[in-house]
């Protein structure tokens, strides 16, 4: 096909500049296999919280390039995805993320001849995605995967609504590409919808896009929202889109990649195993597949992909973890609960699966109040297992401090409460037989002081404010890197002393 005129920039290409600006980019010149090599290099360096990663000479695969260890532990990668400069502390990004997934901003039509995607455009049979650069991930994996980082279209036939999400896509064959989504998800309740008028689903997927998609796709945003508003609202720009001539979806112009076509009824495959976002295999599983009638992309294309397994090595926990508490925070708020001072879902347990509530307490019944509104807002409700509510002098982003609120306010006796038959997911290997997992369970940790006796309970070891910001000021003069760690809370009884040679103050 001839090379199409085009004046949309890649928002990838922007992340990456941005990124590069930091030196938080390894560029790989060496040749790696997409066959298991990729993604080892991938957990290696994301496992010691390493710099993103993007291959430049795939093996087998001239003219493609992949990016990997998008996001991984770094909050300050996820600051360049939101438009933002990097924070010193992680609450601050959450505090930024929540407010920005509470923005909107309508995308942005474009003449479908600027959009960078279309630059290659490949019709029917002429097809052939096992070409693209997908991995695979791991060695029991059922096949190459091109959808992890992904963001797949669909569209609710009685409303309307735009759906954009994360669902992973294994590679059928030449024109054919499994989509797995959990139940309950807004693209699995489209396509029952167009299923049950007896219709094929119109679908798309864009493969290689701008890490911000990747964070909209991931996260789940109020029913009937059209979820490239809250992008435009995240980026503080209207996301620009084309409608497509074959599916008749919205498409994103400056995609890399975009494959497109209709989810027939009865089209089903033995899609998987695939290493999942626990760190075990989810289970090979008969998965609906798509029949693909364009392929459009890039020259040169960027397929953006998430190695998601155990650790800090995983590409989507701290973003998943990260929108998940954003969400969470701003749901409480919502219901209108009084003294929220941070929300922090743990990355490393499993992207979520472990979220920490800091409160003032301010009423009896607050802590409970909040842990267990936390537990079942649609922010945390999906696998999220434990939610600890923590007083307002821990900082929930420091497990280590977490683990000393709950050893030492939580009483295991009274402070521990479960909820039953929860929302879950098919890919959590604790739940056994497998029929059993669309329903989890929850624990709720009261690691908060008892306020029954809050103004009696023993008083905390806590720095002087004065003697803090003196040594704050002379960080450098220390020679300890850095900068001085935040401290939310100091001593209230806060009056200067002089210690005396007799041994004493005064």
């Amino acid at each position: 096909m001839p090379m199409l005129p085009n004046t949309i920039q890649s928002g990838l290409d922007t992340w990456l500049e941005r990124v590069e600006a930091i030196d938080d980019l390894k560029r790989i010149g060496a040749e790696v296999d997409p066959d298991l090599e990729m993604t080892t290099l991938a957990y290696l360096n994301g496992g010691r919280k390493g710099p993103a990663l993007l291959f430049e000479n795939i093996k087998g695969m001239p003219g493609q390039r992949a990016l990997l260890n998008i996001h991984s532990s770094s909050i300050s990668r996820l600051c360049i995805t939101m438009g933002e400069r990097p924070v010193a502390h992680p609450l601050e990004a959450i505090r930024m993320l929540q407010k920005k997934m509470q923005a909107t901003l309508a995308p942005e039509d474009v003449d479908q001849g600027l959009a960078l995607c279309n630059q290659n455009v490949v019709a029917g049979d002429k097809i052939d995605i096992t070409k693209l650069a997908a991995p695979r991930f791991w060695p029991l994996d059922g096949g190459r995967y091109i959808g992890t980082a992904n963001a797949v279209i669909t569209q609710d036939p009685d409303t309307g609504r735009v759906n954009l999400g994360t669902y992973r896509m294994m590679i059928k064959g030449p024109r054919e590409v499994g989509v797995y989504i959990i139940p309950g998800k807004d693209g699995a309740l489209d396509r029952d919808k167009w299923w049950k008028r007896g219709k094929p689903v119109p679908i798309a997927a864009a493969v290689g896009i701008n890490p911000a998609l990747f964070l909209v796709a991931a996260t789940s945003f109020p029913e009937g929202h059209n979820e490239y508003d809250h992008c435009g609202g995240i980026l503080g720009a209207p996301v620009k889109i084309f409608q497509s001539d074959v599916t008749g979806l919205p498409l994103p112009a400056d995609a890399e990649i975009i494959v497109e076509g209709f989810l027939y009824p009865g089209d089903e495959f033995l899609e998987g195993p695939f290493g999942e976002f626990c760190g075990y295999y989810g289970e090979a599983a008969k998965t609906p597949f798509f029949k693909i009638e364009r392929l459009r992309y890039r020259s040169n294309p960027i397929l953006t992909c998430a190695i998601v397994c155990d650790g800090a090595a995983s590409d989507n926990s701290l973003m998943w973890g990260s929108s998940r508490a954003a969400a969470t925070w701003s749901d409480l708020e919502k219901l209108g609960i009084a003294g929220i001072q941070g929300v922090w879902s743990v990355h490393e347990a499993a992207a979520g699966g472990f979220t920490v509530v800091s409160v003032k307490q301010m009423y009896p019944g607050h802590a409970t109040q909040v842990m267990t509104l936390a537990a079942q807002c649609r922010g945390a409700a999906l696998f999220g297992k434990y939610i600890i509510v923590v007083d307002h002098d821990i900082d929930p982003t420091d497990i280590h401090q977490v683990l000393w609120a709950m050893a030492t306010r939580s009483r295991p006796a009274y402070s521990i409460d479960f909820l039953r038959d929860t929302w879950n997911t098919y890919t959590d290997p604790s739940i056994n037989p497998r029929e059993l997992r669309p329903f989890g369970s929850k624990c709720l940790i009261n690691a908060c002081m008892d306020y029954r006796f809050i103004n009696t309970f023993p008083k905390r070891e806590r720095l002087s404010q004065v003697s803090y910001e003196r040594v704050a000021a002379r960080w450098d003069e220390f020679g300890l890197g850095g900068s001085a760690p935040m401290v939310p809370v100091f001593e209230e009884a806060d009056f200067p002393q002089t210690f005396n040679a007799a041994g004493g103050f005064s």
